[in-house]
C-alpha cells in the first residue's frame, strides 16, 4: 500500500503542476491507491491543510530559510509545506514523526541534497518559543493574509465590500470541511424515512432546521456507494442552492429553464418541487456534463428533465419559460472551504467575468414570460459580479422588477442590500458563500 504522505504530495504536485481541482484529484488518487479509511482521512487532512494555509506556510519557509522561497525546488518546498502542516497545525502527529517523515520523503523523492535543508528548518521549528511572527494588526490586509492564508488582493476586496468584522468571519468560515448537504428526493421519500434509511448504512443525517427536505450528513463514506443514493432517494446539494431554487419557486406545469445548469442539483431540485410534472430544461457547454445531468436524472426518476448542450450566451433560441435560472460561471470565491485552490489563481478578483455573466442574464431574459421568474446566481463573494450585475440589469432593462424575497428564519442579509437580492455568508445564513437576486417581468 503506498504510504500516505507519498499520495499527499503527488496530489499536491498535481495540482500545483497541472491545475488539478483538489476534490478530484484527491478522489482519484485514493481509488488508485486503494487507502484505507484511516490513510485517506490523514491524506485529505495534509493535501487540504496545505492548500488552506499555503500561503501561512511559505511564510513560516521564509521566516526560517536563507534560500528565498522562490528558488526552492516545488518538491522541496511541498514537503515543507506538509511538514510545518503536521508539525504546527495537526495536533496528532508527533513532533518527531512530523520532521523524520518530512525527512524520509524528500529521500524517497531523491532530493537527498533537500533532506538536511528540510531537516534544518522543521527542526529549528520544534525548538523555537515563538513558533512564527505575524504582521503587527494595524495593517489588516497584511494580518488577515498571513494568519487566514488569503491573497491580499482578496482580502482587500472583502474589506472595501463587506467591513472589517464580515471579513474576518468569512476568512474563517472559508477554511475547514464544509458539511455535506443534501436536498430529498420528495417524490420517493421524505426527510424522516430518509434519515432512518440513511442510518442503516451507518451515516449521520440531521434535518435543516431553516430549510424543508434538506439533511446534513456525516460519516458517509463514499456517497456513490450508498443503497438510498443509488435508489434515488436524495442529491447532494448545499442548503445555498436549495435556497436559491426556493427563491426560483417553481410550480408545476412550468416550463423552466436552467442555462447553466451542470452539474442538475438545481434542475433536480426544481423538478422535484414541481411533482415531476411540466418541462425543466437543463443546459450546459460540455457534452460529458450534459451526460452526467441525464445519468443524475435517470437515478431521480426525474422525467421532465431535458438536460442538452447549448451555449448560453451565443446558442440556439429557447422557448418561452415560466421560470428561468441563470447561475452563471464565477470566480467561485464563496466554495473555498470545498476547492481551497481557487484562492491562488492569477487575477482572482480582476476578471472580465461581470461582462460574460450580464451577456448571459440578458440573453435568458428575453425568454421568460410576462408574470415570470427569473433568478440570477453565482457562487461567488464579489459585488462585481453580484450586485453590480443585477444593478446594471434593472437599469437597462425597466420591463423587469426585483421580486421581494422571503427569506426563512435564520438566514440573515450581511451587509446592506435591496430586498430582491442576498449576499449569503456561512456566518449569516450557515451556507457556503453564495448570492441571488429575483426579478419578474412586467411587461414585454
Amino acid at each position: 500500500m503506498a504510504n500516505a504522505r507519498s499520495v499527499a504530495l503527488r496530489i499536491l504536485l498535481k495540482i500545483e503542476q497541472e491545475q488539478a481541482y483538489s476534490n478530484l484529484a484527491l478522489a482519484n488518487a485514493i481509488r488508485e491507491n486503494r487507502l484505507s479509511a484511516v490513510d485517506a482521512s490523514f491524506v485529505s487532512a495534509l493535501v487540504y491543510g496545505v492548500l488552506e494555509r499555503q500561503i501561512t506556510l511559505d511564510e513560516i519557509i521564509r521566516q526560517y530559510s536563507k534560500i528565498p522561497l522562490r528558488k526552492i525546488e516545488l518538491k522541496t518546498k511541498i514537503i515543507l509545506r506538509m511538514g510545518i502542516l503536521q508539525l504546527l497545525f495537526m495536533d496528532k502527529v508527533p513532533d518527531s514523526a512530523a520532521v523524520n517523515e518530512s525527512v524520509n520523503l524528500a529521500k524517497k523523492n531523491r532530493l537527498q541534497h533537500s533532506a538536511g535543508f528540510i531537516n534544518g528548518i522543521l527542526r529549528g521549528i520544534t525548538r523555537a518559543e515563538v513558533k512564527y511572527r505575524l504582521p503587527d494588526e494595524t495593517d489588516k490586509i497584511a494580518y488577515f493574509s498571513i494568519r487566514y492564508s488569503a491573497p491580499r488582493e482578496l482580502v482587500k476586496l472583502w474589506l472595501d465590500a463587506y467591513g472589517e468584522s464580515n471579513t474576518e468571519q468569512l476568512l474563517l468560515h472559508l477554511s475547514g470541511r464544509p458539511p455535506i448537504c443534501a436536498r430529498v428526493n420528495t417524490l420517493r421519500t421524505d426527510a424522516d424515512s430518509l434519515i432512518a434509511r440513511l442510518a442503516e448504512e451507518g451515516v449521520q443525517a440531521e434535518k435543516i432546521s431553516f430549510l424543508s427536505d434538506a439533511l446534513t450528513l456525516s460519516h458517509t463514506g463514499d456517497l456513490e456507494k450508498l443503497k438510498a443514493f443509488r435508489a434515488g432517494l436524495f442529491h447532494v446539494q448545499d442548503a445555498s442552492s436549495q435556497l436559491c431554487v426556493s427563491a426560483l419557486n417553481p410550480q408545476p406545469r412550468d416550463v423552466l429553464l436552467d442555462v447553466c445548469a451542470a452539474p442538475g442539483g438545481k434542475a433536480f431540485t426544481a423538478a422535484e418541487r414541481m411533482q415531476n410534472r411540466g418541462k425543466v430544461l437543463a443546459f450546459d457547454l460540455y457534452e460529458h456534463k450534459v451526460r452526467l445531468m441525464q445519468s443524475g436524472a435517470k437515478r431521480l426518476g426525474l422525467d421532465i428533465v431535458q438536460a442538452s448542450v447549448r451555449d448560453a450566451v451565443v446558442g440556439l433560441p429557447l422557448p418561452q419559460a415560466d421560470r428561468i435560472l441563470c447561475d452563471v460561471p464565477c470566480s467561485g470565491l464563496g466554495i473555498l472551504s470545498r476547492k481551497p485552490e481557487i484562492r491562488y489563481k492569477k487575477g482572482l478578483t480582476e476578471t472580465e467575468l461581470p461582462d460574460t455573466q450580464y451577456a448571459i442574464l440578458c440573453r435568458s431574459a428575453s425568454y421568460l414570460a410576462v408574470g415570470g421568474r427569473l433568478v440570477y446566481a453565482t457562487c461567488t463573494l464579489n459585488p462585481r459580479e453580484n450586485h453590480d450585475v443585477t444593478a446594471r440589469f434593472l437599469r437597462e432593462h425597466p420591463e423587469f422588477e426585483g421580486v421581494t424575497l422571503q427569506l426563512p428564519d435564520g438566514v440573515t442579509h450581511a451587509i446592506d442590500e435591496q430586498d430582491w437580492e442576498i449576499i449569503l455568508m456561512p456566518h449569516t445564513a450557515h451556507t457556503d458563500g453564495f448570492y441571488f437576486a429575483a426579478f419578474t417581468r412586467r411587461s414585454l
